[in-house]
């Protein structure tokens, strides 16, 4: 992706044939670098439209999966109930029901709704909680003390300040982590979009790259240029959130 990015025409399509270059050591280093493909890239859509589209997506998702996943767990985990463990394993079996089998029925239903054309598809159901960090969350929440809430309780305090004031300060780790799945889900999320968005100004980047392919001609250059950008947020994201990525899978469950 990168090496194509700097490349032009000549260098791409060989007269020795595409997959000789492609598949050879040479034919990978650019020679010269084009670098005018990044630049370009960017003239030929709106980038930073569909940029800022995208982090607003992102935004709203990270809170809403977050903050509502993080209070449905907490029901789970630390307030006993009748039929909490049926609740939890149909919870679950959400997990295993491919999106395909719902897209159908679910997009009727937001048609109905007119929310078509409308970012509310791809940001509503993030507030309805999250399977994964559901369960993520609970088993999380399992392995704090009960002797730090029963003292809060002594104290006067009643579930919700307990939640907040406790719970939440002490599963940064976990709530970090999900938030970077959530944030990583919806900027590579590319079937949202595609479904629900018809305006171009609202776009997404994952969805904005499609722009590139025509049916005669597809600017590979240019592409791969815009998908290197793409792609590079994501990685300093990771690259920097690594730590307490690792550390929240890695304390969960465990005691």
């Amino acid at each position: 992706m990168i090496t194509t990015s700097l490349k032009d025409d000549a260098q791409i399509y060989t007269k020795e044939g595409s997959g000789t270059a492609a598949f050879s050591l040479i034919g990978m280093i650019p020679h010269p670098p084009v670098w005018e493909n990044y630049p370009k890239s960017l003239e030929s859509m709106p980038f930073f439209v569909y940029l800022r589209n995208t982090l607003f997506l992102c935004l709203m998702t990270v809170i809403g999966s977050v903050l509502s996943s993080a209070v449905v767990s907490y029901g789970f985990a630390r307030i006993k109930f009748k039929g909490s463990s049926v609740l939890f394993a149909l919870m679950l079996a959400t997990m295993a029901l491919p999106g395909q089998v719902t897209m159908i029925p679910v997009f009727s239903l937001f048609r109905s709704l007119g929310w078509y054309g409308t970012y509310l598809p791809l940001i509503v159901p993030a507030f309805f909680g999250a399977p994964f960090f559901i369960f993520l969350l609970t088993q999380f929440f399992k392995t704090l003390p009960m002797e730090f809430a029963e003292s809060a309780k002594v104290d006067g305090a009643n579930e919700w300040t307990i939640f907040t004031r406790l719970i939440l300060p002490l599963s940064k780790p976990a709530l970090a982590t999900c938030a970077l799945f959530s944030f990583l889900g919806t900027w590579n999320d590319f079937l949202g979009p595609l479904l629900y968005l018809s305006n171009p100004s609202k776009y997404t980047l994952a969805y904005g790259l499609q722009q590139f392919l025509s049916n005669y001609y597809v600017n590979w250059m240019q592409l791969m240029a815009a998908a290197t950008m793409f792609t590079i947020p994501i990685v300093i994201l990771f690259f920097f959130a690594q730590k307490t990525f690792i550390q929240g899978i890695a304390t969960t469950g465990g005691k």
